[in-house]
């Protein structure tokens, strides 16, 4: 049985990278390569995988569908992670988010659980405000590969 933590490990070498394939309108999949990690979730201290994204394309789809795949791989072997999106951002609050400082600190932490790291974190945050950066949260439901 594959774990979370082994279809992470997948990737462990290429700073998480992974294909996260989402649900278009039309019920057609749009896939990207995305940096993802694992962290425990800020409310409910569960594992959980996560990834941060702007512009309109995947959080549209995310709000309106929030069911999505995560697929690592390494060579030949990948694991796949199936869950809905919780989305945290400035377009996005959740209950349990005290404020933008919190939100602030998350962008980074899930940047670091993808294997991120940065020369300026004022810079990164002043990038990430900017750009109005959500987070996005995956508690899986199904994880499978081929291994």
């Amino acid at each position: 049985m594959t774990t979370l933590e082994d279809a992470v490990a997948l990737a462990a070498a290429e700073s998480g990278l992974a294909v996260i394939s989402t649900v278009r309108a039309d019920s057609t999949v749009q896939s990207s390569l995305v940096n993802v990690g694992l962290l425990r979730h800020p409310q409910t201290g569960e594992s959980v995988l996560g990834f941060t994204t702007y512009g309109k394309v995947k959080l549209a789809n995310l709000r309106e569908r929030p069911q999505l795949a995560v697929t690592y791989r390494n060579g030949w072997q990948w694991a796949t992670a199936e869950g809905r999106a919780e989305l945290v951002g400035p377009d996005d609050s959740q209950p349990w988010l005290a404020d933008d400082d919190q939100l602030r600190l998350l962008l980074r932490e899930v940047f670091t659980a993808a294997g991120g790291t940065h020369d300026d974190w004022d810079e990164y945050d002043r990038v990430m405000a900017l750009e109005r950066r959500a987070v996005v949260l995956i508690a899986p439901t199904r994880v499978y590969s081929n291994g």
